[in-house]
């Protein structure tokens, strides 16, 4: 039930650890009475852009930039960044294709599930800036990885010398890159043919932990996916909920890592991982204690190759500044 005096606002996201003491009520919003949805966000993102349908959601950062870019967002974001993943592991490619490494693409079709999606931006961006391969000389096909239908969230506009083609309904990704129609692919997922140990589909990076442990050694990036947004009109009636939003995703996050780290140094293996010692360990090692950065002014950098990267891709427009992105009561976080 609603408070007296408090505003009834709708929020949507993932079940990510990072969210859920928020989603559970542990965490609230002062003055705010939050209702919650739990939605994957391959349901989440379609809604979130073509109909803003939540007062507060997670948002695709790449498809966020698209639609700001051009003046179309319903949404300003929050520098909590619910989402980081690296992506050297998603590089997929056919056995036999002469494929060494990510320059050997040039001239070849390779397949990705929506060309806008965030986890492209960001490995073009690595094919880019490591290899020398823009976006303009690979023909991209897009569609479903490895089941169903999938499309783009976005229309995107024709650019001359920027191959992008939907597949047939009824095929996959997958299967063409097997059938040689294909020559790589760019995954945010392993193909489930490649989990079930078909050797016809194999990493263009073996080794892809030390590939993106060198990759955030030189750039200081962990890749930012998602990141919270809360619809303008509701900011411009209550403008102090971005900061009082951020707040309370750090607080869930931080109540989040807290678990994971009585987890981690408990004595028994309560989470079903055997190396989880090591895999913790060495994330601190390389990322240090504050693994999972959130706020604006550390991510800066970060942020604004995500925005080079879209102008780069032809998605957005023109080139934002990382300022742009958010609210302004949140640039000092």
């Amino acid at each position: 039930m609603t408070s007296a005096g408090e505003a009834k606002v709708s929020l949507a996201s993932w079940d990510h650890d990072r969210m859920q003491a928020i989603l559970d009520g542990t965490v609230s919003i002062p003055g705010f009475d939050l209702e919650t949805h739990v939605l994957p966000t391959s349901k989440l993102f379609p809604l979130a852009v073509q109909e803003a349908r939540f007062d507060i959601t997670e948002l695709s950062l790449s498809s966020y930039i698209f639609q700001l870019s051009r003046g179309e967002s319903a949404y300003t974001a929050i520098p909590a960044f619910i989402a980081r993943s690296f992506r050297h592991n998603g590089f997929f490619r056919r056995a036999g294709s002469g494929i060494a490494t990510l320059a050997d693409l040039r001239g070849r079709t390779v397949g990705v599930p929506e060309y806008q999606m965030t986890a492209a931006l960001w490995m073009r961006g690595i094919m880019q800036d490591d290899y020398g391969v823009g976006a303009t000389d690979v023909r991209w096909r897009t569609g479903a990885l490895d089941e169903g239908v999938r499309r783009e969230r976005l229309q995107l506009p024709p650019v001359p010398g920027l191959s992008i083609e939907p597949i047939e309904d009824g095929r996959t990704l997958q299967d063409m890159l097997i059938d040689g129609a294909l020559d790589a692919i760019l995954a945010p997922a392993p193909p489930k043919k490649f989990l079930a140990g078909d050797p016809r589909i194999e990493r263009i990076f073996p080794d892809f932990e030390a590939a993106e442990r060198d990759y955030h050694a030189r750039t200081g990036f962990f890749p930012i996916m998602h990141v919270a947004a809360v619809r303008k009109s509701l900011v411009e009636k209550h403008p102090a909920l971005p900061r009082l939003l951020f707040d309370a995703l750090v607080s869930s996050r931080d109540i989040a890592l807290g678990r994971l780290r009585e987890v981690w140094l408990g004595s028994a293996n309560r989470l079903s991982l055997p190396w989880l010692n090591a895999t913790m360990e060495n994330t601190r090692a390389a990322l240090g204690d504050a693994y999972w950065p959130y706020g604006f002014s550390s991510a800066r950098a970060e942020l604004a190759a995500a925005c080079r990267y879209s102008a780069e891709q032809h998605l957005a427009v023109r080139e934002l500044a990382p300022e742009d992105l958010f609210d302004h009561s949140v640039l000092d976080t």
